[in-house]
């Protein structure tokens, strides 16, 4: 369901190895993608939502990042997404690929959860880096609360950044792509 970010992590992982030591410090079971100074995520984001927010990474870890190294920074990919068909035809696909629905799945379906479209393309428009310090998180919310993973262990909460709320000096946009 998230392969645009797995696919920016595989991406960064990649071009970035010999720029900065990876992965990045742990805390806990939580590790940071990477770590130049201070730690980085890797994460992407499709402008074509109605949201500008986005999920970060483990609440606590973060928090100890800042306290550890001042800042943590965040790699962003913004682009256009673009969904399956009104027919579902990529989602359709999807399951055969995968041998049919997961036990995480058919739950979803029994409690009659909505499914989330598929993305089946994403076009690079921006990178932006963005410095996360006590003062951004001030500014946070949090985000998957009272969440449970598909072992229906409860989920960590995460850091949830309104981009429309970080400050100019905390966002470097970087858009030539031609």
């Amino acid at each position: 369901m998230e392969w645009i970010g797995f696919y920016f992590q595989f991406l960064c992982e990649r071009h970035l190895q010999d720029v900065v030591d990876m992965p990045g410090p742990k805390h806990g079971r939580v590790s940071f993608d990477a770590f130049l100074t201070i730690p980085w995520d890797f994460k992407a984001h499709a402008v074509n939502t109605m949201s500008h927010q986005i999920i970060v990474n483990d609440s606590t870890a973060t928090a100890w990042a800042i306290k550890e190294f001042g800042a943590v920074g965040l790699i962003l990919a913004v682009g256009k997404v673009r969904y399956n068909d009104a027919s579902r035809s990529f989602q359709r696909w999807h399951q055969k690929v995968k041998g049919g629905m997961s036990r995480y799945e058919q739950q979803r379906v029994a409690r009659g959860a909505w499914s989330r479209l598929r993305k089946t393309s994403f076009t690079l428009e921006q990178l932006s880096f963005i410095h996360i310090t006590d003062d951004t998180l001030v500014r946070c919310g949090t985000f998957q609360m009272n969440f449970r993973n598909s072992n229906d262990r409860p989920r960590r909460p995460k850091v949830l950044i309104n981009l429309e709320q970080l400050h100019r000096e905390e966002m470097i946009h970087y858009v030539d792509f031609a």
